[in-house]
């Protein structure tokens, strides 16, 4: 049997005192998070991995945490390929942080964080600007 990666984590948007901001910003993450390919159409990122509370009260209370994760067959090995891909999806959303967690049968479990050098991105910005750091647990495997 070939070896499994877990995949998970969350992208935080940033709070904003102005109903309409939030709306709009709430509405064009959705927005984006639902032309993401679906099925089997996607190698890395796909519409189902990702969801969000929608309403106010129900898991949402001034800040949208979009949550994410999936199951892939060793992804360790394309992994930068993984990261272009979700750096290209962070480019299209709002956010202030984003977190990924790697967990490997192999090589232990990674942590990756996206922080806003701003402290937040708009998906109107030209490029991503972040600051970006990894940390590593030792793989727990005798």
């Amino acid at each position: 049997m070939e070896s499994e990666s877990i995949v998970y984590g969350c992208i935080r948007d940033w709070p904003s005192a102005d109903p309409e901001q939030r709306r709009v910003r709430r509405a064009t993450n959705q927005r984006e998070l639902a032309a993401l390919p679906a099925g089997n159409a996607w190698p890395f990122l796909g519409r189902e991995m990702f969801s969000c509370c929608q309403q106010p009260g129900e898991g949402l209370y001034q800040t949208q945490v979009i949550h994410f994760g999936a199951s892939y067959r060793a992804v360790e090995y394309e992994w930068k390929l993984w990261v272009e891909q979700f750096e290209a999806l962070l480019k299209r959303l709002y956010w202030a942080s984003a977190v990924v967690h790697l967990e490997t049968e192999l090589n232990g479990t990674h942590t990756f964080r996206w922080e806003s050098e701003k402290g937040f991105h708009s998906p109107q910005e030209d490029s991503l600007r972040v600051r970006c750091a990894w940390e590593r647990e030792g793989n727990l495997r005798g």
